[in-house]
């Protein structure tokens, strides 16, 4: 890339991988998270990214040309309208104390967004509140939110944060025995799907993703490719799949992929035979059945799209508690506005 004037003493130029290893794991240091595990990201984002090496830049400062900043934006394979592309998660953007001021913050995201440019056909990111001012000045506009939905399976603690404890102990049995009841009710009618949990990705994830026809939305490709980097080489999270088959053929369905913290399961991501419409109420279901056999309290799960792409878990209960917002760019200058989103928390960098 061409270099990026800054106000001076300061410049921007392209970053590398390989040469700039330990500059970034020096300017990440103390500001991106604990030292190994961004040694661990290092190696896992940066280096195995089965996509190709992420875009870097590195803010540079003085007659020595010091790493004082970087930014960069890792590559996903998407569909966008039916179509391939190659897409951009804008990561890791640091700064050191003594240089964090608007102006070279200011020009290491705008060179980043012109090196990216050339290369990925949508650059998007989940900015803090505080960063967004930044990502619209430069140029990117909100492109939707991604909302965190939740649904409660066993209610004691949730009671227990409204009512007296003795209450809550005492409600909180009753109330998970009429929920299952009702959820039984509500399902009684769905085919039972054969679930099974597993520790790797599956290699019919193929299968299932050949079945996809993405006519409108830009989504990223979820096939066994994605899976097992996204999830098994990841070294921060342990995942596992549930797994839903046809009972007669065996065909995969549906899989989920998920975390478990505390009492809480968390889908990382998914996806059925359904695509691009969202996971049907009847999967869902299997899930939470899954969930409340392993003993967990509560499943949530985060999701960018459109509110029918959200039916079958809001028919399954699930509500809605907190969003944060999606801001990008596609690079060929078409309108932002008309992105239709399907993006879950798989679609960040950790």
């Amino acid at each position: 890339m061409s270099e990026v004037q800054a106000p001076a003493p300061y410049a921007v130029d392209a970053g590398s991988v390989a040469r700039d290893r330990e500059a970034l794991l020096g300017i990440w240091r103390g500001r991106l998270g604990v030292d190994a595990r961004m040694q661990s990201k290092f190696e896992w984002f940066y280096q195995e990214c089965p996509f190709g090496e992420p875009t870097v830049c590195v803010l540079r400062h003085g007659p020595d040309r010091q790493a004082v900043g970087a930014a960069s934006a890792g590559p996903r394979r998407l569909l966008a309208n039916g179509t391939g592309m190659l897409a951009g998660v804008l990561v890791d953007l640091a700064v050191t104390a003594e240089h964090r001021s608007l102006g070279p913050a200011l020009m290491l995201q705008t060179a980043l967004a012109e090196s990216a440019g050339r290369r990925f056909g949508l650059l998007y990111g989940f900015p803090n509140p505080k960063a967004a001012p930044v990502f619209k000045r430069i140029g990117y506009s909100r492109l939707g939110e991604i909302v965190r939905l939740a649904r409660v399976l066993r209610h004691r603690a949730y009671l227990a944060r409204r009512f007296p404890r003795a209450l809550a102990a005492l409600g909180g049995p009753v109330t998970d025995l009429a929920v299952r009841i009702r959820d039984a009710w509500r399902s009684r009618a769905d085919t039972r799907w054969q679930p099974c949990w597993s520790a790797v990705a599956d290699a019919r994830f193929d299968e299932l993703w050949s079945r996809t026809t993405a006519a409108t939305a830009t989504l990223a490709i979820r096939d066994a490719t994605f899976a097992r980097w996204r999830f098994d080489r990841c070294p921060f999270e342990q995942t596992r799949y549930l797994l839903l088959s046809h009972p007669v053929d065996g065909f995969l369905q549906a899989w989920f992929a998920c975390q478990a913290h505390d009492t809480t399961l968390h889908v990382r991501d998914c996806w059925s035979v359904d695509g691009e419409s969202g996971v049907r109420r009847e999967f869902v279901d299997a899930l939470l059945a899954a969930a409340r056999r392993d003993g967990h309290a509560a499943v949530s799960f985060e999701i960018a799209g459109a509110k029918d792409r959200v039916g079958g878990w809001k028919s399954a209960g699930f509500q809605e508690r907190g969003r944060r917002p999606v801001f990008g760019k596609w690079t060929d200058g078409r309108p932002s506005g008309t992105v239709d989103l399907y993006l879950t928390s798989a679609d960040e960098d950790e």
